[in-house]
């Protein structure tokens, strides 16, 4: 039976009975639908169509990107499933449809199509499988072979997930601002509590207790404010996220989400078989096909955007641990100099019970300081790899390169119709300008991250200088009389000083690329495209921080 559909080749010669045989045995072999087996062999498409259509009696059509049904028709229908079972309504209205198929006489498609579509009576319209399953794919919105999470919607979503995310890490880094700002409140308020103290316990009782009282107040005050200040932001900062971000390939394969109501995570399929090569074909691509490789680009460019920001984020809680550090080395040396000044007495308690909180802080800080600083070591790394690898302007417009002697300087054509133009290419071109806007923002974003990272390098600089300014202050002003203290003093010393060349060590680099970025300026200027209009009548807008 399947040998008779084809007979009108074998009568006019198109191809062998023998040929036809091979064919057969091959696809049977293969698990491949034997129209694409003859197409392989060079049997024209065109012929193969017209004799199916003979042979089933009914008009057959080839896969167009015009060829699109409404949402209201599919809504119901399992698309993958459809893949499977090859074949696609056109329309379905007053109990009859219009639909695609590959077998017209299979009947348990004919029975899926009644029961899919609540219709009693169909008019069936031949194609091949390879144009049904394009057909199907068309209207899912993705290119051949991918799944229907890389349709623009889909894509979409995950955008505005990862956005979301973004807006949540922005709100923790300002959290974590005002933690620092409540940090230096508390240090703030040590110094006013400290110079009280000294003075009351130097002159006792007097004239001066009235101004000793209200520094003392100020000072509790201000400390319990920073305190306030500090303790929300530390709960929202122990939030763990991932940042390892996921391999960039540029819409050769698919970042989709899972577990969207409780916790959402993102996830990247395999390269899709035959993207690779088909985005190569950039010019052979019809508007709709780069439109969505373009979408599958943002969303990369949006992932690292996301991935940055988290890094940026555990920076920021490691410059928080830092300054939670200097608070507590300055808990620690007014601590140690009280006690060494005055002997012990009714006052040693609180001298002791300085230099406790001090400790514990900087336990504290360096607890949030290892995180943040391996954080900085992968943030700085993904921005370094980055520029190792294509652009979006090298995929996009690549270097068109000729073997020496041709004369063939023409390019594939591009299947669109003159119904199309120029509005499709309209859409395909600010599809492309927003891709590009993208990549900016990451541009931007990596400069920015190298920017963390210096500040954070600055951050340990200051707090080396803190460490290290204690300790020569205490030796300076004890002297070396005690060994003990001598030491601990040394120590002090030595280790504010290896924090500042760590510091020194993340610092310079980044400073060193933050100079090679040209980004650095308070306006931004955008063009504006009119694809209707030659480019150099496009107009410009000019964003300023006014």
């Amino acid at each position: 039976m399947l040998k008779a559909k084809f007979d009108r080749l074998i009568k006019n010669a198109v191809i062998t009975d023998q040929a036809l045989d091979d064919a057969i045995k091959e696809s049977e072999r293969s698990g491949s639908h034997i129209e694409e087996t003859l197409m392989r062999k060079g049997i024209p498409k065109h012929e193969i169509l017209i004799c199916l259509s003979e042979y089933y009696g009914c008009p057959f059509v080839e896969y167009e990107e015009d060829i699109m049904v409404s949402r209201n028709i599919t809504m119901g229908l399992d698309m993958q499933k459809l893949k499977s079972d090859l074949w696609f309504p056109l329309s379905a209205r007053n109990g009859r449809a219009e639909v695609i198929v590959s077998d017209p006489e299979n009947r348990a498609v004919a029975d899926d199509v009644k029961k899919g579509l609540n219709v009693d009576r169909i008019k069936f319209f031949l194609a091949l499988p390879s144009d049904i399953v394009r057909i199907i794919e068309n209207n899912q919105d993705v290119n051949p072979g991918f799944s229907a999470e890389a349709g623009r919607t889909p894509l979409a979503m995950v955008r505005t997930f990862l956005a979301e995310r973004r807006s949540l890490l922005a709100c923790i880094r300002t959290s974590l601002a005002k933690a620092r700002t409540g940090l230096a409140f508390i240090r703030t308020g040590i110094a006013f509590i400290t110079v009280a103290l000294v003075l009351f316990r130097l002159f006792g009782i007097g004239y001066l207790t009235i101004l000793e009282a209200v520094l003392l107040l100020a000072g509790l005050f201000m400390a319990v404010d920073g305190f306030l200040w500090y303790i929300p932001a530390r709960q929202r900062g122990k939030r763990i996220f991932d940042c390892n971000c996921t391999e960039l390939t540029w819409g050769t394969s698919v970042l989709t989400i899972s577990n969207i109501l409780e916790s959402p995570s993102f996830e990247r399929s395999g390269i899709v078989e035959g993207a690779t090569k088909l985005r190569k074909d950039w010019r052979g691509l019809s508007p709709v096909m780069r439109r969505r490789f373009l979408a599958c680009d943002r969303t990369d460019l949006a992932e690292e955007r996301t991935s940055l920001a988290c890094y940026r984020t555990m920076m920021a809680r490691a410059r928080t641990g830092l300054a939670f550090t200097r608070t507590g080395i300055a808990f620690i040396g007014i601590g140690i100099a009280l006690l060494r000044q005055f002997h012990a007495g009714v006052w040693t308690m609180f001298d002791a019970l300085l230099i406790i909180m001090g400790f514990a802080m900087v336990t504290e800080g360096f607890y949030w300081y290892f995180p943040g600083r391996r954080a900085g070591g992968k943030g700085f790394a993904s921005v370094r790899n980055v520029y190792r690898k294509r652009s979006i302007w090298e995929i996009v417009f690549p270097p068109v390169h000729r073997d020496p002697g041709s004369e063939d300087d023409s390019y594939p054509h591009i299947p669109v119709t003159r119904s199309q133009s120029p509005g499709i290419w309209g859409t395909t071109g600010l599809a492309l300008e927003r891709t590009l806007l993208a990549e900016r923002r990451n541009v931007m974003a990596r400069l920015r991250t190298v920017m963390a990272r210096s500040r954070t390098g600055l951050a340990f600089v200051r707090t080396g200088m803190s460490i290290s300014a204690v300790g020569a202050g205490l030796l300076v002003y004890f002297g070396v009389g005690l060994l003990t203290w001598t030491i601990f003093d040394s120590v002090l010393i030595l280790s504010g000083l290896a924090l500042v060349v760590d510091g020194l060590y993340w610092h310079i680099p980044a400073d060193k690329i933050r100079r090679q970025f040209p980004y650095c300026f308070g306006d931004m200027e955008i063009t504006l495209p009119d694809y209707g209009r030659p480019a150099r009548y496009w107009k410009k807008v000019v964003f300023n921080h006014d």
